[in-house]
Order: C-alpha cells, then structure tokens, then sequence
C-alpha cells in the first residue's frame, strides 16, 4: 500500500492507493492528526488491511501534494554513505554514520516547486531512499530494525552547497526553506521485504545524474536505526535518509547546479516517483 497526504480545498486529508495511480481520501480512519497520528495509533499491518473500496476516490488533478509526513518530529540524514560519493567528494568513510538534521520547513511536497534561495546559486541534487518510522524506540537492534519501519519513500536532500561548506558540519546549507522535497507515497514495508535491494534514480531534465542501490550502503537500514535509537527515542512518523550516491552536480566538471526552469525527478523504480520543478522563491 501507499500512503501519502494531500491539500484538497484548504484541508489536509490523508490519502492511500494500491498503485498509486487511483487515490482514496482515508481521512475518517486516519483521524484529525493525519499520516502521523495514524503511525503512532495503528500498526502497519492493520492500515495495509484495510478496504480502500469503502473511501472515496479523489482525482490528482484536485489536490495540492504536501509531504507524507509534513512536520515529523525528527528528520535524520546520513551523509557520505555511499562509498562512491565519499570518493567524489574526496572524504573518508566514517567508522560510525555521519549524521545531520533537518527541518520539516525545508521540504516541499511531489511537484511542488523547490525554491533556489537569492544568496546563493549553489542548490545541488541529492536523491536518497528515505525510511520512515512506523513502530518507535529506543535501543533497537540492527536484527529487529526493520519492523519498526512503516515504510520507504525518495528524498530530494537537497544542499546548498556554498553555504554547506562554511564550516565543517551542514547544518547551514541543509536547511533553507524549500529546497528539498519526499514522498508523494511512503510505500508500506510488506512490499519492501529487502530494503537492500532498492535503487535509487536521479534525473535532471530527463537525463539520468545518479543511480546508486541500497546494497552499496556503507551503512545500511538496520544499522542506522540501531545507531541512532541509541542516543534518541524514535517516534513513529520519523524520517531518516540514508545517503546519495555519486553524481552531485558540485563534482561535475564545470559544477552543474539546479537553477529555475530545471525539473528534478527521483525515483525507486517500480515503487515511487518524486517530481520537482525549480523556481526563484516568490518576490
């Protein structure tokens, strides 16, 4: 099953599909709190049973998509966690993950536009296989980890390079507003059985910048959750991306940057397809 949310009119309404083609309004089951409330009141396995025939359709055309998740109570990143991209940015793989956070502000939804901030002309494509957190915890281990996932999306992690490298961690260049993106659909964990198995595609105007799969990981899923329930509580809606491959537009030979009118498309094939246009931030 697929889960994801959406604005119709002026209301946030939680929405599922089998294919993610026709899309139900389950909002009465989710509940006033949305996606994230239903995470922390259901298990996976009750909400992947449910009967979508009994909700009602609602056309893609008529609604605004927001992210799955819109405001989760922690989102974690891993940096460097591709080999391939530790080598093209010349950086040394870490005996632990290398973490960083960002803000819920710094997202958009599926085809909403990501907005090239005005100090800097240094937004750079980064797309990852996002986990998001279905059962929460503290001190899960590697073994058990992937039963506290709800489910896998894509991520525009999105960085803007210039001010990334001010100083020698991220937090500047992570976290302007709207200049990443997740979702449309978190695809739930009965049809992921492997994550390790995943790919991960990145296309800039069509043309294919990244392809990487989860196989590669210097760290994979389990790990990382183990590592970092391990100093904090996992809530159920937590977000966690676990890394690029190579093929950042920074280490193109002239760097290559997203700019307005560029369309950034990323996708776990078969699965989820995240797409975005670029866009100057509105006046």
């Amino acid at each position: 099953m697929r889960l994801g949310t959406v604005v119709r009119g002026s209301q946030a309404s939680t929405v599922a599909s089998v294919d993610g083609a026709t899309l139900h309004d389950i909002s009465d089951y989710a509940g006033p709190d949305g996606l994230a409330g239903l995470l922390r009141s259901v298990d996976v396995d009750d909400i992947i049973g449910i009967d979508l025939a009994r909700y009602p359709v609602v056309a893609e055309a008529a609604v605004r998509w927001l992210p799955p998740v819109p405001a989760p109570s922690k989102i974690f990143c891993v940096g460097l966690n591709f080999s391939t991209h530790a080598a093209e940015v010349l950086a040394d793989v870490s005996d632990h993950p290398t973490l960083f956070t960002r803000f819920s502000s710094t997202f958009v939804g599926h085809r909403q536009p990501l907005l090239r901030p005005t100090v800097s002309d240094t937004l750079d494509w980064e797309g990852e296989v996002a986990v998001v957190i279905g059962r929460g915890g503290r001190n899960i281990p590697a073994a058990d980890a992937l039963a506290h996932v709800a489910g896998y999306t894509v991520m525009g992690e999105n960085s803007i390079r210039e001010w990334q490298l001010h100083s020698k961690q991220a937090t500047a260049g992570k976290n302007f507003d709207g200049t990443g993106s997740w979702g449309p659909w978190i695809v739930t964990r009965d049809e992921i059985p492997d994550p390790a198995a995943l790919e991960i595609v990145t296309e800039l105007n069509g043309v294919q910048v990244q392809h990487g799969t989860l196989a590669d990981l210097v760290f994979d899923v389990g790990s990382i959750i183990e590592y970092i329930s391990t100093f904090t509580q996992l809530a159920p809606g937590d977000v966690i991306a676990t890394g690029t491959p190579a093929g950042i537009g920074h280490r193109q030979d002239p760097p290559r940057y997203l700019k307005p009118g560029d369309t950034l498309t990323i996708r776990i094939p078969g699965f989820v397809e995240l797409t975005n246009d670029v866009a100057d931030p509105p006046a």
